[in-house]
């Protein structure tokens, strides 16, 4: 077991699957309470786009994807607001509109292979120490905020007329939540990969929540949940050569059908 822990790539890929398994419970308690979970979807077709111009232009393509993910969240929230467009069309047209910006540029560039693939579906062998830098800079800003704001999400995430009523700043609150989910979806790329990032944020949250506790008991057990699926989900990829990003996944929504047959029986 100790044995992975001689090669490099391994103490990356951990460093960058511990971040990622910590902030992504963070981000999805409040998506998944307001029932917006299918942002964390639109914002990994959106970062997919992103992969697709940094690679392009052969550029770090979490940075492209941080980009397209931040800007786009942005916008979404503003058609939200306006009210001129539905929230889950808005979402539509962004998940449609860049997996199809994705698709020509991979096209115009003939494919891009592996870097692609490891992309799609998260690899350990890929992370590289640039990732992990950015990986941890993006953890540190998304915790920091959340801690900052965390009793304003709460009360906007429970009831937003009441906070605004209250005096809190709610489009400012939502916009905020909006671009940590775009901080978070981008910076689980190379572990879970842009396929498969919306299951982690939201699948050990819907999981935590079959437990009925507290609101922090909650987040509590949504982060023991996901740091398990990631941890054990890197080693198992590792020793059986499995996609990284489907075997943390596929953890994940063991836990969950236990928890849920386990409760049911309650």
């Amino acid at each position: 077991m100790l044995s992975i822990f001689q090669y490099s790539f391994m103490i990356r890929a951990f460093e960058a699957g511990i971040i990622i398994a910590i902030v992504a419970p963070l981000i999805g308690i409040f998506l998944v309470l307001r029932r917006y979970s299918l942002i964390a979807d639109t914002l990994s077709h959106v970062s997919l786009a992103g992969v697709a111009i940094g690679l392009l232009l052969k550029v770090n393509p979490l940075i492209t994807a941080v980009i397209a993910s931040v800007l786009s969240s942005i916008a979404i929230e503003k058609l939200r607001i306006s009210k001129r467009i539905y929230g889950e069309s808005a979402l539509s047209i962004f998940l449609s509109g860049s997996l199809a910006v994705a698709i020509v540029l991979i096209s115009l560039a003939h494919g891009f292979g592996t870097d692609l693939f490891s992309y799609l579906f998260g690899s350990i062998t890929t992370v590289k120490q640039a990732d992990v830098t950015i990986i941890g800079l993006l953890g540190v800003i998304v915790i920091t905020a959340i801690v900052a704001f965390y009793k304003e999400l709460v009360y906007v995430t429970v009831d937003e007329e009441a906070a605004q009523v209250s005096g809190i700043p709610t489009k400012f609150i939502n916009i905020l939540l909006i671009v940590l989910s775009a901080f978070t979806v981008s910076l689980s790329i190379p572990i879970v990969g842009v396929l498969l990032i919306a299951a982690l944020i939201v699948i050990p949250v819907v999981t935590a929540l079959q437990l009925k506790k507290s609101f922090k008991q909650t987040i509590l057990f949504a982060e023991l949940f996901s740091i398990f699926s990631v941890f054990s989900g890197i080693v198992l990829s590792f020793y059986l050569n499995l996609s990284t990003g489907g075997t943390i996944v596929l953890l994940a929504l063991a836990i969950f059908v236990l928890v849920f047959l386990l409760k049911k029986d309650v």
